[in-house]
C-alpha cells in the first residue's frame, strides 16, 4: 500500500465528507494505493456515524472510535498501530490542512530520503495573540532544547517513514513531539516543507491556552526522559553531589564564621535557611516528576485505550 492518512478527530461531522471526498480526488489523479485511517476521539455529535456512512461508498476508509475522549496522542497512537502503508500522513480533520500537499510529501519521504517531513504553515490564518505568539514562542523552545530545526513542531500535517511510527509510542499529549521522539529512536533525517494553512470552515478550535503550559511541561519530560531515561543517576548523582558539596561548603564557612568572625547563630540567618528550604523543594518535586513519568512509561496501562467499535481495521 503506497500511503496510509490517518485523521484523528473530534466532533468534526461536518467536515468529513468534504475532506474525504478531496483526498479520494488526490488518490485518484496520483493513482496511489491507500487508506484512510479515521479516529473518533469520543465524538458526541454524528462524526461516527458519518464514518460509517464514508465507508459504505469507499472501502478505503476505515474507522476506529473509543469509547471516550482520550486526546490527539491516544488516537495517533492508534493509528500509528494499524497503518499499512508504506508512507503514513497525518492530518487534521478540520479541513485547514490541504490534502493536496500529500504527493509533495510523499516524494520527500520516497525521493529525498527523509524519515519525517513536517509541514510548516508559514502564513497562519489564526489569531495573532492567542495563537500566533505563543506558538512562536513554543517552538522557538523546542528548537533550542531538542536541536530539531523545525518550524512548526505543533502542524498535524507531516509524513513519515512507515518504519518511523512502528519504531516510536505516542501518549499522553506527546503528539507535538513525535519528530523529537523519533530523533531519540534513532531516526535523524527529519525535514520541514511549506504547506498551505487554510481557514477553519466548520466547527471551532478544540485546543485552548492550556495546551501551551502543557506543551512545555511535555517538551521538559520529553527531553529529559530521552537523555536520562536510561541512566537517571548521571542527572540525580551529579546533581545530588553538587548540592551535597554547596551544603557542605556552606556549612563549613558558617562554622568557621561563627567560632571565629562573627558570633551570629545559624539560625538567625533566615536567607540560609530560605535558600536550603527552596532547593530541597524544587528537588523533590523535579524528582517526584520524573519518577511520575518512569512510572507512566513503564505501566501497562500507559496505552490502554477503550475502543467502541472498529470498521475495516
Amino acid at each position: 500500500m503506497d500511503l496510509s492518512i490517518i485523521i484523528p478527530l473530534y466532533n468534526e461531522d461536518e467536515s468529513l465528507p468534504e475532506l474525504s471526498a478531496w483526498i479520494e480526488n488526490v488518490m485518484q489523479q496520483n493513482n496511489y494505493s491507500y487508506e484512510i485511517i479515521m479516529i473518533d476521539d469520543g465524538s458526541n455529535d454524528n462524526s461516527w456515524k458519518v464514518i460509517e456512512e464514508l465507508r459504505q461508498k469507499n472501502n478505503n476508509i476505515k474507522g476506529i472510535k473509543f469509547q471516550r475522549n482520550y486526546g490527539k496522542s491516544a488516537a495517533l497512537n492508534e493509528g500509528f498501530k494499524a497503518a499499512l502503508g508504506d508512507v503514513v500522513i497525518t492530518m487534521d480533520a478540520d479541513m485547514q490542512d490541504s490534502p493536496d500537499e500529500i504527493p509533495g510529501l510523499r516524494s520527500m519521504i520516497l525521493n529525498d530520503g527523509f524519515d519525517i517531513v513536517s509541514g510548516w504553515k508559514k502564513v497562519r490564518h489564526d489569531n495573532t495573540f492567542t495563537k500566533n505568539i505563543p506558538s512562536k514562542l513554543f517552538n522557538a523552545a523546542a528548537r533550542a532544547s531538542s536541536g530539531i530545526k523545525l518550524h512548526d513542531f505543533n502542524c498535524g500535517l507531516k509524513a513519515y517513514r512507515k518504519k518511523v511510527v512502528k519504531s516510536i509510542e505516542v501518549y499522553g499529549e506527546m503528539h507535538r513531539y513525535i519528530p523529537v521522539l523519533a530523533k531519540w529512536s534513532g531516526f535523524k533525517k527529519i525535514g520541514e516543507k511549506v504547506v498551505e494553512h487554510r481557514a477553519r470552515k466548520y466547527g471551532v478550535t478544540k485546543f485552548g491556552w492550556e495546551r501551551f503550559v502543557n506543551g512545555f511541561l511535555d517538551l521538559a519530560s520529553i527531553m529529559f526522559v530521552g537523555k536520562f531515561g536510561k541512566r537517571p543517576m548521571h542527572f540525580f548523582g551529579l546533581w545530588g553531589t553538587l548540592f551535597f558539596l554547596f551544603g557542605s561548603v556552606v556549612f563549613g564557612y558558617l562554622t568557621v564564621s561563627k567560632f571565629f568572625f562573627d558570633k551570629t547563630g545559624l539560625t538567625q540567618r533566615p536567607l540560609f535557611f530560605f535558600a536550603i528550604f527552596a532547593m530541597i523543594i524544587g528537588v523533590q518535586l523535579f524528582l517526584a516528576g520524573f519518577l511520575g513519568e518512569l512510572i507512566a512509561r513503564n505501566s501497562s496501562e500507559r496505552n490502554h485505550y477503550l475502543i467502541e467499535e472498529k470498521i475495516g481495521v
